[in-house]
């Protein structure tokens, strides 16, 4: 493997040295995320570098280099009865861990596990140089300074390549069941909100609208030791959803299978929980109403002002026919902006890599 980095570096040096422009890639699964890639885009392929560095069990802790697959490492952890506390949308069996952590896309446990990025301890990074940064370690608190692995979390590879990271996991639920209420969307986001000031341990929620003769439901899945999950059950009410259906569900909702992903443009909203219903065309929540899905062909500038003023965010993350001149993501305010722009200058002064990817400034 250390002959496959050698190789990644050499690339790099060469890039900068011709003021070219890299694109990072591992499987190739989350390229459809961000700004439009370029039409004959340089590769920087990572998916070569792969392997289970180091896993400490006891230690609730797994080092892998940047193009390990997620599924072999997911396998390793469910051996020993742990996984990946955010649950990442994977996009099929190519997806890596480097492409997971860039990405920064956490699933339908993110409401009660936490996102991505707090999961992440440390991170070895290829920078512009050729050089090979550390940051952070194996522990949870390991820096006295700036946590730069978790600003690389969600970065898209503006500031480098991440060649390596260590993440935590976690032990696996003692028992899971999953719930259903026929509910309006408006019922749907008042419940959720009522559960959160209850000891009930609701992993994930979903409400999904009325589609082929079937009326409006939110799913509700809790998980925990036996005796918490029989009792949420039952504060809960509803119906049962049998376990075959219910996993096939949740799978559906976090790897973005489900049919209602399958609609054009697809808006990611992150809303406050105590937001109404926007009432914009099809919609599904997860994470209680704080992740809403919107499929709908509507006017962008109109839906970010409206978002914006609710205190939430929308990102353009599917487009359709929406032109690629409509940024992917919500816009920065100036002073964030030049956080970014700064950041940007020192990791990557040149522009070697992923230019425009996250935002168009860059």
């Amino acid at each position: 493997m250390e002959f496959t980095l050698s190789e990644l570096t050499e690339q790099v040096v060469t890039a900068r040295a011709a003021k070219r422009t890299l694109m990072i890639r591992g499987g190739g699964t989350r390229l459809f995320y961000g700004e439009p890639l370029p039409d004959s885009p340089t590769w920087l392929d990572l998916s070569t570098y792969q392997g289970v560095v180091g896993y400490e069990p006891s230690e609730l802790v797994l080092t892998a280099r940047a193009g390990t697959p997620l599924s072999e490492i997911e396998s390793l952890l469910a051996s020993k009865g742990q996984m990946l506390a955010f649950e990442p949308p994977r996009f099929g069996a190519a997806g890596t861990l480097g492409g997971c952590i860039a990405a920064g896309m956490s699933g339908p446990r993110r409401m009660a596990a936490g996102a991505l990025g707090d999961f992440v301890l440390g991170a070895r990074l290829l920078n512009a140089d050729g050089n090979i940064l550390r940051f952070g370690g194996e522990v949870m608190k390991n820096v006295a300074g700036y946590d730069v692995s978790r600003l690389l979390a969600g970065s898209l590879g503006v500031l480098g390549a991440l060649v390596e990271v260590s993440i935590k996991v976690v032990p696996r639920p003692q028992s899971e069941a999953t719930r259903v209420l026929e509910l309006s969307e408006t019922d749907a986001l008042a419940q959720c909100l009522s559960w959160r000031s209850n000891p009930i341990p609701v992993s994930a929620t979903a409400w999904l609208p009325a589609a082929a003769g079937q009326p409006a439901r939110l799913y509700i899945r809790l998980s925990g030791n036996e005796s918490a999950v029989r009792e949420g059950q039952s504060a809960i009410g509803g119906e049962p959803l049998a376990e075959a259906e219910a996993e096939a569900l949740w799978l559906s909702l976090r790897d973005q299978t489900h049919p209602f992903f399958a609609q054009r443009p697809m808006w990611r909203l992150s809303l406050p929980l105590r937001v109404a219903p926007l009432n914009l065309g099809p919609t599904l929540h997860e994470w209680g109403g704080g992740l809403r899905w919107l499929a709908a062909d509507t006017d962008p500038a109109a839906l970010r002002s409206r978002v914006q003023a609710l205190g939430g965010s929308a990102c353009l993350y599917r487009r359709g026919s929406v032109a690629g001149s409509i940024p992917s993501f919500h816009p920065l305010a100036s002073g964030v902006m030049q956080i970014h722009q700064r950041l940007k200058q020192e990791f990557d002064p040149a522009g070697v890599f992923n230019a425009h990817r996250l935002v168009p400034e860059f």
